[in-house]
This record gives C-alpha cells, structure tokens and sequence, in this order.
C-alpha cells in the first residue's frame, strides 16, 4: 500500500454534463414520487442501480456516469463561495 494521494481532475463541460445527466435522473425520480435526494445518495453510497428508477431511461442514465466524478463536481460546487 503507498501513501500517494490520487487526484482526479474534471474538465469545465464534463461538469456540464454531470450536472445535466443527474438533473434527468434527479427528475426522473421526483416524478415517480420519490425523494430524489434519498435515492441518488443510496445509489452513490451502495452502487446498487435498484435505488433509482427505469422511468425515463434515469438508471441507465445514472450508471453512465463515473460515480467519483460525481462527487468531485458535488463537492466543488457545495464549497464554492457565493
């Protein structure tokens, strides 16, 4: 086991595109009358697809996107200054 850290970098469209991707998956959801929020953390916590629904194509949708690329972009967008 080493100690280097491992950097991931994003580049300004990817987070475009992140961003577009999870709010189809994220309407998807809310329009099936699921708590968004709750079932996209699920999925990102357990990797288990059955968290979100087929409606509107959102678990494929989701399952193509790079699950720490995800969270890189939600983290960098919560801590930014306002």
């Amino acid at each position: 086991m080493t100690d280097k850290t491992i950097q991931f970098k994003l580049q300004g469209d990817k987070d475009l595109q992140l961003k577009s991707m999870l709010r189809q998956v994220y309407d998807a959801l809310a329009e099936k009358g699921y708590n968004p929020v709750s079932q996209i953390v699920g999925y990102l916590i357990s990797e288990d697809p059955t968290y979100i629904t087929t409606y509107n194509n959102a678990r494929n949708i989701i399952m193509k996107i790079d699950r720490y690329e995800l969270l890189q972009a939600l983290i960098k967008d919560y801590l930014k200054e306002g």
